[in-house]
């Protein structure tokens, strides 16, 4: 997998984080459908041509009053509590999509596990382990980055749970 030049069409700070910490990755620009009836996850999957278990969300919730980053197959929901007992609270609550916006500094369909305005606790469904390339967003409606499981962990400072549900 080839690192993108700094000329690819992002300079979201997420692409940024990717780019100073040396991390091989891969942009994947697509034009998004605001009157697309997908959801954000699934029009991302089928505009970049890759299989929805492999391409995840990032969602936030509040686990005893903290944010927490739960990232799970865009296929598949987040289970609150499994996302409580991984992060080593007792209970989640979805956050609010202001309150995320604002403590990501991303926008609701482009938050992004990476360059986030601040670090949060990050769990990664233990699935993506399974894979040599993810793909999350890359900090904008429109944007996926892939790259490796193992990458994304350690950026985000993330640990691996079973955290998705059907």
């Amino acid at each position: 997998m080839a690192k993108k030049s700094k000329h690819a069409p992002a300079g979201t700070p997420a692409v940024v984080a990717l780019e100073k910490a040396g991390v091989p990755h891969t942009l994947h620009p697509y034009e998004h459908d605001p009157a697309s009836d997908l959801g954000y996850g699934l029009e991302a999957a089928a505009a970049i041509g890759v299989e929805p278990p492999q391409v995840f969300k990032t969602l936030l919730a509040d686990v005893d009053g903290r944010l927490v980053v739960g990232v799970v197959p865009v296929d598949r929901r987040l289970d609150l509590k499994a996302l409580a007992r991984a992060a080593g609270g007792k209970k989640a609550v979805m956050a609010e999509p202001a309150t995320a916006e604002r403590a990501t500094g991303y926008v609701v369909g482009g938050i992004s596990p990476l360059g986030q305005k601040q670090r949060h606790v990050t769990v990664v469904d233990e699935s993506a382990e399974e894979y040599d390339v993810v793909y999350v967003s890359g900090g904008r409606r429109g944007l996926d980055v892939g790259l490796s499981p193992a990458d994304l962990l350690r950026l985000t400072g993330g640990t691996a749970a079973p955290i998705a549900r059907d």
